[in-house]
């Protein structure tokens, strides 16, 4: 049964952060009135991951379109994370009260879409900013259709399962190309979550090892991990056998870092993929290196080639099956911590920025007082 509410006014809180300086933040209030539209959706946000991947994507607003996911006043940005909503009140036929949906949300308690796509599995919205965006990031999945569901797991999922498909996409690009003829694949910020979602990618391919590059601080909790082949500082770089072919994927952002790395294997670095943007202090754009011309991945480009190629349900099937074997990975060594509230909600949002948060933790937050 659908519900349209009409009555008391809903009262929504949403954390914002300045474009132009994420360290500045801001919660507002809003209230949702007037009731829904002809196939409104509203949306109570239950829990949200915050990592790294996250600042990511306050890094690449612009660039790629994230700040248009859920518009703000001018100036302000809404950081997209993911994580678990329940359906509390429907204008739309196929969409009921009470529905469990995964998917991207701002930091807030509230989202209210324009529900279009409708199947089995999942839904979209379909508001008129979300225009020339990839569908992907406007897809909110049924808990009642994903195969692999666990209500346990929904923290673990809401960590690690966008950040990790993005890692399988990377490697499984990487695996199409022979690795560019590559014998290591260097990948840095090596504590992060997606980057050991790609260790772990990288260590079921044959022919090809991992290298990990880390703060001096995380050497010994990558080296923990097992998913790696080698780990070493950032100080270590100019110790590398600069005559080896590599690739590297880099999630750290940090100009100085990829500049270093391309200088010191010059025309032996045979693809330069950029992700992510975890050194917030350092981030820039590289221009004139030697070696491959760095580029962004986009994973959701990717999906549309493999989709096409493989079937979009051989395709699900692979990355779901690959998804499992890291979710019992991640059970030998990922914590959650939970935070309620702005005020930490705030606090931990912060400290992920500034690159303090325990790697062995993942954390989970939500704009709500603690039940």
């Amino acid at each position: 049964m659908t519900t349209i509410f009409d009555g008391e006014a809903i009262r929504a809180s949403t954390l914002e952060v300045r474009k132009d300086n994420w360290s500045d933040t801001r919660v507002i209030k809003d209230e949702i009135v007037g009731g829904l539209a002809e196939d409104e959706v509203l949306l109570q946000v239950d829990r949200l991951a915050l990592t790294a991947n996250n600042i990511s994507y306050a890094a690449s607003g612009d660039a790629l379109g994230y700040w248009r996911f859920f518009p703000a006043a001018d100036g302000w940005g809404r950081v997209p994370a993911m994580g678990w909503a329940d359906v509390v009140a429907s204008n739309h036929a196929d969409i009921v009260v009470g529905e469990r949906v995964w998917g991207f949300f701002p930091f807030s308690t509230h989202l209210k879409i324009l529900a279009g796509k409708v199947s089995q599995q999942s839904f979209s919205d379909v508001s008129v900013h979300r225009d020339g965006l990839a569908p992907v990031y406007a897809q909110f999945d049924r808990a009642s259709a994903y195969a692999i569901y666990e209500q346990a797991r929904e923290d673990q999922d809401s960590l690690l399962r966008g950040l990790y498909m993005t890692s399988w996409l990377v490697a499984d690009f990487m695996e199409m190309n022979d690795f560019f003829g590559a014998s290591s694949c260097l990948i840095t910020s090596a504590s992060s979550k997606t980057s050991i979602a790609l260790g772990h990618c990288v260590q079921r391919q044959d022919g090809v090892s991992s290298i990990a590059l880390t703060s001096a601080g995380n050497v010994a909790f990558c080296e923990s991990l097992g998913c790696y082949d080698s780990v070493l500082t950032y100080e270590q770089i100019s110790a590398l056998d600069g005559q080896e072919s590599v690739v590297v994927v880099d999630m750290a952002g940090s100009a100085s870092i990829l500049s270093e790395l391309h200088h010191h294997y010059a025309d032996n670095m045979k693809y330069s993929c950029r992700i992510g943007a975890t050194h917030v202090d350092s981030v820039g754009a590289v221009h004139d290196l030697p070696g491959a011309t760095p580029e962004f991945f986009f994973a959701p480009g990717h999906i549309q080639i493999r989709s096409k190629e493989l079937g979009p349900a051989e395709l699900m099937m692979r990355l779901g099956s690959a998804y499992v074997a890291f979710r019992q990975f991640c059970d030998t060594w990922l914590q959650v911590e939970d935070s309620f509230g702005a005020e930490a909600v705030t606090a931990v949002y912060q400290r992920v920025r500034a690159g303090k948060a325990d790697p062995a933790t993942g954390q989970i937050i939500s704009l709500w007082e603690q039940p």
